[in-house]
């Protein structure tokens, strides 16, 4: 097997590869809304169709939603290669506002700009284009070679922009089927565009919703104020009270089951040359707010976070109005890291903003959800093989790397199927995926196909 005539065969067929990714773009498979049922349907066909014309076994798959597509690839006989299970999605996020949108969303063109030719379409970045490098890889290793050097079972959602629904019961279902040995995932970004990275961590997410009652009605300030407890008054007071001088959160046992990063991922963080000034400038701030003996990358990747959501209470109208609310309500929202426990620390806080109600006041909550974080086995010897195939394509080396976000599926994967999974993208923070005018570099389709043509290789 050449890797040389691989990369060879990609970049001839890369005008070829760029007009298979249009036709999936120029399909408007919206998910939220259920006008588009019939396009997310098209879309799963096409992937079908489009794997099946590589020798893979695949099909459509019924969801009470949107349809799966799952397909199979045996890989060489005998082989000793790790069987793979390569994830991405089809749909699409909605394309409103259109009148900010510079060209039709669903009609896919390439367009100049001072920083290279980009793709212009909903989905280019998230996730079609993303997708279509993993199979244009596959493509170019069965011309060459016949197969592809590992066993791969391709599995696409379609309903990852609207909550993922149908996904938990199908990995449950069909765990059998779907499990492998790593799973890849293509939904992230570079570091930066010299830098490639593998997102090994993944922040879980606690949101909870509070409201603090005093009085049995809005209250004349006049008449009440002073004698009656005021619920913003105390509601502000809780809040405030979350955390310490130096930004650490005031929940007890918050900090159970946070890790320290271990010094060799610490290293390549240092070497990415982060600059938070920039960071922070870009939106108009200066000065990291976070825990003030961690660095603003620490904060983000690998630390945990207590953040106010939202306020409401009291009259917000225009003009004024000298009322005493009777209600004043929050959301607040805690990012989560390592072994932290959502569950328990939901019960936690629920109990340390109860300790703080004064007399004639109760509250009640509602919670938003509760995952926990996932971190993967870098130990895993895909991991590392799989950096330094990524290091050979791009300028700057590869680096693990943290996700400030949430990516559920990976969790799920590990959670349900037992399997770690390695995210690699080739996105960039200037994408505008979810907004108007989303982008995708042709730089990244075209060395995104290359770099995963170099992981197949590696991992084999």
């Amino acid at each position: 097997m050449s890797l040389d005539a691989v990369l060879s065969r990609i970049d001839a067929n890369l005008p070829d590869a760029t007009e298979r990714l249009f036709e999936l773009l120029r399909i408007p498979s919206i998910s939220t809304d259920p006008d588009y049922k019939d396009a997310c349907d098209t879309a799963a066909d096409w992937l079908v169709a489009d794997l099946q014309s590589l020798g893979v076994t695949a099909s459509k798959r019924q969801t009470p939603g949107h349809p799966m597509v799952v397909g199979h690839f045996d890989g060489p006989k005998g082989s000793d290669a790790p069987h793979l299970l390569f994830y991405g999605h089809y749909d699409v996020q909605p394309v409103d506002p259109l009148d900010l949108w510079d060209r039709d969303p669903f009609d896919p063109q390439i367009e100049e700009t001072a920083n290279g030719p980009v793709i212009r379409a909903r989905g280019s970045s998230d996730d079609k284009g993303q997708l279509m490098t993993f199979i244009e890889a596959c493509r170019a290793w069965i011309a060459v070679n016949g197969t592809l050097p590992c066993a791969i079972t391709f599995f696409f959602e379609g309903e990852e922009e609207s909550g993922s629904p149908s996904l938990v019961p199908f990995l449950e279902a069909s765990r059998d089927e779907l499990r492998a040995d790593v799973a890849l995932i293509c939904d992230t970004g570079l570091f930066d565009s010299r830098a490639p990275a593998i997102v090994t961590r993944l922040r879980g997410l606690l949101g909870e919703e509070l409201t603090i009652t005093g009085a049995s009605k809005d209250l004349h300030s006049g008449m009440f104020g002073g004698p009656a407890i005021n619920p913003i008054r105390v509601l502000s007071r809780i809040i405030a009270g979350l955390h310490d001088d130096t930004g650490r959160v005031t929940v007890p046992h918050f900090y159970d089951g946070v890790p320290e990063v271990a010094a060799d991922i610490m290293a390549q963080w240092q070497g990415l040359g982060f600059d938070h000034q920039s960071f922070l400038g870009d939106v108009g701030l200066s000065t990291p707010a976070g825990e003030q003996d961690r660095t603003p990358l620490e904060m983000i990747w690998s630390r945990p976070t207590c953040e106010v959501n939202g306020i409401s209470g009291g009259y917000t109208g225009k003009g004024f109005k000298t009322v005493l609310p009777s209600q004043a309500s929050a959301k607040i929202s805690f990012r989560l890291v390592g072994t932290q426990d959502p569950l328990a620390i939901r019960e936690n806080f629920r109990a340390l903003v109860r300790s703080q109600l004064p007399p004639d006041c109760t509250v009640t909550f509602s919670g938003h959800g509760a995952s926990a974080a996932s971190t993967m086995a870098t130990d895993h010897p895909a991991f590392e093989a799989a950096r330094t195939a990524l290091s050979e394509e791009w300028p700057d080396p590869a680096a693990y790397v943290g996700a400030g976000g949430s990516i559920p599926v990976a969790g799920h994967f590990k959670g349900i199927l037992g399997m770690d999974a390695m995210l690699i993208g080739f996105g960039r923070d200037d994408d505008q995926i979810h907004s108007p005018n989303e982008k995708y570099d042709m730089e990244s389709f075209h060395k995104g196909i290359r770099s995963w043509a170099r992981i197949l290789d590696a991992l084999a």
